[in-house]
């Protein structure tokens, strides 16, 4: 079984807490399973791993709670994680690197965050990048609207103006090899 880094269960966490209040997040661990809510109610510590199924089973929940249902909250979701989530000596990559470094960097540490699979950033020239997610071992496109929120929301907190963020190929979606997502910026 899969894992992720806490870090990713509480900034859903806070999303939820922020924009519906703390009777939204009692409504939210009422919603997923009894061991996905102990998971969450043992105060999830931001490095610690979490298995990925709680994170899956919560952001479901949260979409269908406070989303539409159809999973595109977790594209919200990613694109808030990218802002909370950065400790303050990361900010300053984000002030100073290119959106192709940050890429690169985040292909860098896929291992610090997920315990499967990895991360492949490729420069595309001026204004445009590609991520692909290669054998990650529970695809499930909750994970991937989470990265593609996540990497457009890179783009803007490096200055960059996105222009267009979709996902090319997803292993769930369309039973492509790998997931892909293309991010174009001015």
């Amino acid at each position: 079984m899969s894992n992720v880094k806490g870090a990713a269960v509480t900034a859903r966490l806070r999303y939820v807490r922020e924009r519906h209040g703390e009777a939204g997040l009692a409504r939210l661990l009422a919603e997923v399973p009894a061991d996905v809510r102990a998971v969450l109610e043992a105060h999830v510590l931001a490095q610690a791993w979490v298995p990925f199924d709680a994170f899956l089973a919560l952001c479901v929940a949260a979409d269908r709670l406070f989303g539409r249902g159809d999973l595109a909250l977790c594209y919200d979701l990613g694109r808030y994680a990218a802002e909370v989530d950065l400790p303050t000596v990361y900010r300053i990559f984000y002030r100073l690197g290119s959106v192709q470094y940050i890429f690169r960097k985040a292909a860098q540490l896929w291992n610090l965050h997920y315990d499967s699979g990895k991360l492949a950033a490729m420069d595309e020239g001026s204004g445009k990048a590609r991520l692909e997610i290669v054998g990650f071992d529970h695809p499930h496109r909750v994970h991937c609207l989470s990265v593609l929120g996540w990497a457009a929301r890179s783009v803007e907190l490096s200055g960059g103006e996105m222009l267009r963020a979709e996902e090319e190929r997803c292993r769930v979606r369309d039973g492509a090899e790998t997931c892909e997502i293309v991010l174009r910026w001015r």
